[in-house]
């Protein structure tokens, strides 16, 4: 009866939607594989993946369209599956550098990543990395501003589940209270921070205090922007609940910090939001007021500028009140005697006394900076949505949008770096090797979806778009997005003969125009009702081959291991494929015609797919010409049985997917046939099954005599010299970390010795017969040492260990390099290194067992 009652409301609503809608259309509306083709840049070429999770897109402006597409394979660069218990999060930089949180992400872009990577149509992206923020050992939510809050709640207005929303309020409530108890200033009602951990390191602020790189703490446009937003997003998410209480002390939060901001931080005179100094500040003599504005005291007193691009910031969030004459902030964005430039907005107003363009890194003082033109477009589309001015134009807009994707170019081919010039568009000074590369620091394809196309997203069925896109291109798309459940599609076609679908502006939903009109302009419809939802797998799915957090398991090995390329990053949990910088594993060198690369789970998981991401270069590294995956039985190895295999034969640069039916395997290996005189290479190894519940770490194999977590006087570890950055009592606390994050090892960098030498004293006498070193390499004053050599003390000197048989040959950075011989029996025992050149050596652990 229940299930008859449904279907009887199923088939009610649909007839009431046949009768609004006006045509029946087909759901897809560009050809996606031409539409990919149309591009040359690809350096990840999984047309799958693309087919089956980005929205669709064109128009008539090249430059834009091919800027939207790299944006995605930027995605997929910084896509980083941490753990089977996280999920999915996001890098900022291409490395992970020693300031980002657990698995190399920085909370300073969270809030754009976001934005962008929910118009994915699976929502696990976005929302495992929502939860990650708050349920992750190491994440830092409050490292750095952002609006956590306020880009979840975004989130779930394209993907909405309000169960998950219910689930993470009490997190982002307590996120909220670590703001007010750290940064909120109860007296003035506004939260303080300083530009450093803005994001802005050295800023015109900054420069007028002691601290040039940090400057002192001041009450900014952007973090209380933030926070407005944050707290608005609670109430929502409050009122989901059914929790009124809280909804209405957050709104008043946010009510409060509008009231301020626009008191305080707003100066008539220059018609912008400043910055405002916390307390007395002084430098070379001059005095800057506690509560003055930028230039209002000090050396620059009275000064006519002081302009920074976070001026612009309170639209992002829809802050300022409408019509009450704070719209004239923007008369400066266009005017290039204020921000205009030819690649993108200057950070601060060109004839400002500070203004300065920088050819090194983190200054803010002049430079373009996407993460702050990202802002500045959203707070425009929202001025031109939502506002009555006259200030900017819609055509101010899709000028300064062009600009922004044209600044995404280095000699001619589609990349982003940290800032770039904004009168020439060099990333010159901002593009470290291995750290800024294709950087995820800001957003675009959110701008051309919310803005150039004009959805706006919100938490109910009404869909409404207000393109900024011009009234005279002759067509755009944005096709098959996934937007509350349904496949969203929204064409102008002004003849009607390039889509097919008739002359105009349409939004189609699930196949059905729901809205149309003969103008580009405001155009709003009911989307149509829901099928019934597909039946869901039991549990979730999780990679079981990862290992980010140093444990002993999972643990990769292989049969041969190509120099200079690092077997870890195989199951790192990211993935892509250009040579510089690397994140690769070749087989390179190798003199045999096949090989082969295994992990070993430490325990037993039931697996029923692997990915495989095969590497392709110009001529020495290509895919295979065929591989096998086998399981361990206990005995042999053994090919699973029944795969199916997506593409069937190897292909470079996309995952190769190996489909089985669930087994239950403690060991799996790939075994290649390398083509011709090519090798193989791989950049992840992925093993995929399904779970319940969380999933326990597979504990280290027992005999470690090396092993002391801390709290005992024996096995007791020393060197010969420890640099002052690293804690030698990490080389035997069982974990370990070939990665900046999480820092954990010992090396000797800054050592004037040609070797240096780590020991383990066991306190008595042990038996030993083989010792791993986990030899860390940083590619830059860290590097795998030329030799080493095991000697163990026979009461009264060192002796060098008889016969040592020695895995890989050479040593070889970032892997565990194993040494056997014949057991003897010690009371201490070391590993002497002797440099390489001029760098100097480091691990991260050893091992020690009997056997």
């Amino acid at each position: 009866m229940v299930r008859e009652a449904r279907l009887r409301v199923l088939v009610s609503s649909w007839l009431i939607f046949f009768c609004m809608a006006s045509t029946v259309a087909n759901a897809q509306v560009l050809d996606k594989q031409k539409v990919l083709e149309r591009q040359t840049f690809w350096d990840n070429r999984d047309w799958d993946w693309y087919k089956e999770n980005i929205p669709f897109f064109e128009c008539p402006d090249p430059e834009i369209e091919t800027t939207y597409y790299y944006r995605w394979e930027l995605v997929t660069k910084h896509l980083t599956y941490g753990s089977p218990n996280s999920g999915y999060s996001f890098t900022e930089f291409i490395d992970r550098p020693f300031w980002s949180g657990a698995y190399g992400a920085i909370s300073c872009p969270a809030g754009h990543q976001l934005y962008e990577v929910r118009w994915l149509r699976d929502p696990k992206y976005a929302r495992d990395y929502s939860r990650y923020w708050f349920r992750t050992p190491g994440a830092q939510p409050r490292r750095y501003s952002t609006w956590l809050a306020d880009a979840i709640w975004a989130v779930h207005e394209v993907h909405p589940d309000d169960a998950f929303m219910k689930d993470l309020l009490p997190e982002m409530i307590k996120n909220y209270q670590g703001w007010e108890k750290e940064h909120f200033d109860e007296k003035v009602g506004l939260f303080w921070q300083t530009g450093h951990d803005d994001g802005m390191e050295i800023n015109i602020n900054s420069r007028q205090t002691q601290d040039t790189v940090r400057g002192a703490p001041g009450f900014r446009p952007t973090l209380n922007s933030y926070m407005y937003a944050d707290a608005l997003a609670i109430a929502r998410a409050a009122e989901l609940a059914g929790d009124q209480k809280t909804a209405e002390g957050y709104r008043a939060k946010a009510a409060g910090i509008k009231e301020k901001m626009q008191k305080l931080c707003w100066d008539p005179k220059r018609e912008f939001f400043l910055h405002v100094y916390q307390h007395d500040e002084e430098k070379d003599g001059a005095r800057i007021k506690a509560l003055s504005r930028t230039y209002e005291t000090g050396k620059l007193a009275g000064n006519a500028h002081g302009r920074e691009e976070i001026g612009f910031v309170p639209w992002q969030f829809g802050l300022p009140e409408a019509g009450a004459g704070y719209e004239a902030a923007w008369k400066a964005l266009m005017d290039p005697k204020f921000f205009f430039s030819k690649f993108g907005p200057t950070t601060v107003e060109r004839d400002d006394p500070l203004f300065s363009l920088s050819t090194w890194c983190c200054w803010w003082s002049g430079q373009s900076w996407p993460y702050a033109t990202t802002q500045t477009l959203k707070g425009m589309a929202n001025l031109l949505q939502y506002y009555k001015q006259g200030v900017v134009s819609r055509e101010d807009y899709v000028k300064l949008m062009g600009v922004y994707a044209r600044s995404h170019r280095k000699k001619g081919s589609p990349y982003i770096a940290e800032a770039c010039h904004p009168d020439t568009g060099s990333w010159e000074g901002h593009d470290s090797y291995n750290h800024s590369e294709h950087y995820f620091h800001s957003g675009f394809n959110d701008l051309i979806i919310t803005g150039l196309v004009g959805l706006k997203s919100r938490a109910d069925d009404t869909i409404e778009i207000d393109p900024l896109a011009p009234a005279d291109w002759d067509y755009f798309a944005v096709d098959d997005l996934s937007y509350r459940g349904r496949r969203v599609s929204i064409i102008w076609d002004k003849t009607g003969e390039r889509y097919g679908k008739g002359k105009g502006l349409r939004i189609i939903g699930d196949g059905f125009v729901v809205a149309s009109a003969e103008k580009i302009g405001k155009l709003s419809g009911q989307l149509p009702p829901q099928g019934e939802a597909r039946m869901q797998e039991a549990g979730r799915e999780v990679n079981y081959a990862v290992n980010n957090d140093g444990w002993y398991f999972p643990r990769i090995t292989a049969s041969f291991s190509g120099a200079g390329t690092d077997l870890t990053k195989v199951n790192d949990g990211n993935y892509w494929y250009h040579l510089s910088p690397p994140n690769r594993c070749t087989f390179e060198g190798s003199e045999t015609a096949q090989d082969w690369i295994s992990v070993d789970f430490g325990m037993k998981r039931a697996v029923d797919s692997i990915k495989i991401y095969f590497l392709e270069d110009e001529q020495k590294i290509a895919p295979p010409m065929r591989y096998e995956v086998e399981a361990w039985n206990g005995k042999s190895w053994v090919e699973i049985p029944q795969q199916r295999r997506t593409p069937e034969v190897p292909v470079g640069r996309r995952a190769n997917i190996v489909r089985f039916a669930a087994s239950e395997m403690q060991k799996f290996r790939v075994v290649f046939a390398h083509r011709g005189n090519t090798r193989t290479g791989i950049t992840e190894l992925e093993a995929w099954g399904r779970t319940n519940g969380p999933v326990d770490v597979a504990p280290p194999p027992p005999g470690n005599l090396a092993l002391n977590p801390g709290n005992q006087q024996f096995p007791k570890a020393s060197a010969s010299f420890t640099s002052r950055f690293d804690k030698i009592s990490e080389v035997n606390d069982g974990t370990i970390s070939f990665g900046q994050t999480p820092r954990n090892r010992w090396t000797s960098f800054e050592s004037t010795n040609p070797a240096d030498w780590v020991e383990v004293d066991f306190g008595q006498e042990k038996e030993i017969g083989r010792i791993e070193l986990a030899i860390f390499d940083d590619r830059g004053g860290v590097r795998a040492p030329e030799s080493y050599n095991i000697q163990a003390w026979d009461g009264k000197e060192w002796r060098d260990v008889a016969r040592q048989v020695k895995t890989p040959a050479r040593p070889v950075g970032g892997r565990l390099n194993e040494v056997r011989f014949e057991r003897i029996r010690t009371s201490k025992v070391r590993a002497v290194f002797t440099h390489a050149a001029k760098a100097r050596s480091g691990i991260s652990e050893i091992f020690i067992w009997p056997e």
